[in-house]
């Protein structure tokens, strides 16, 4: 089992337990936000983490974020590497709201996994590739 060495910045936040395997693992806001529609604003999610050496995390809104918060994750998904590890580096969501919302202090409001980082690649020029063409972006289904 890999150990995750995490500070937790506010108390009054509900604190992460154990996960099984393949789980993704809910963050919280740490603290309240009235965000004005059309505004962007970091939410502080009180944690900073010392991650496994050659493991990244990645941070995604919850399936319920938009409908319950009207926000959206402005970088789509999050990558923290096991290099922003101090104990002042404090995860935060970035969003942008599209309607006035409240965020409160204990929100479940993102999620995240670690992944084992890429191993090294290089590239190799050809002048085509040999696999069938799929006839477009976008059209392998209804």
């Amino acid at each position: 089992m890999q150990a995750i060495k995490i500070v937790y910045h506010n108390p009054d936040v509900d604190h992460i337990t154990k996960i099984d395997k393949g789980d993704w693992i809910d963050l919280r806001a740490a603290q309240d936000y009235y965000i004005p529609q059309g505004e962007f604003v970091l939410i502080d999610l009180g944690v900073s983490m010392k991650l496994p050496e050659g493991y990244e995390a990645h941070i995604a809104p919850r399936s319920s974020t938009f409908k319950n918060y009207g926000i959206i994750q402005t970088n789509s998904v999050g990558v923290v590497d096991n290099s922003y590890s101090g104990t002042n580096d404090i995860w935060k969501m970035p969003v942008y709201a599209t309607r006035d919302t409240f965020v409160h202090r204990n929100d479940r409001i993102c999620q995240f996994r670690i992944v084992e980082k890429m191993s090294a690649v290089t590239f190799e020029e050809v002048k085509e590739l040999d696999s069938e063409n799929r006839s477009g972006f976008g059209s392998t289904g209804v």
